[in-house]
């Protein structure tokens, strides 16, 4: 099974049924994912939204994070002064490049809707 980076874009179009689940579900195929633990707020911030603009979905918003937080991920701690030099050297959010940093400590590719991220990521 490949290893991958996948971020909060990815994985919440996964989980939450976005216009790119099904685009989102081919690129987490068969994946072991290897996340900074940045990710799990990400997700919770995204299904509070969620949650605001659809109050009558919240049930299935819980649940979709719940599952989403029970994925078999490898959690992975950030050096956060590395993470805010490579957001500073690629113009990148600090959340963005804690992604980015997984992805080259593990030398293992990242997946993003994100075109800034991908964009870095290429680089």
């Amino acid at each position: 099974m490949p290893g991958e980076v996948a971020d909060a874009s990815v994985l919440g179009a996964f989980l939450f049924q976005e216009p790119r689940a099904e685009e989102a579900a081919s690129l987490l195929e068969r994946a072991e994912l290897f996340e900074p633990e940045l990710l799990a707020y990400e997700l919770a911030s995204i299904a509070r939204k969620k949650a605001l603009r659809h109050p009558e979905l919240r049930p299935r918003i819980r649940e979709a994070l719940e599952v989403g937080l029970s994925l078999d991920i490898r959690w992975v701690r950030v050096d956060q002064p590395a993470v805010v030099e490579l957001a500073l050297d690629a113009g990148l959010t600090t959340y963005d490049a804690s992604y980015l940093h997984v992805a080259r400590t593990l030398g293992i590719p990242l997946v993003t809707f994100d075109d800034r991220l991908r964009a870095a990521s290429e680089r």
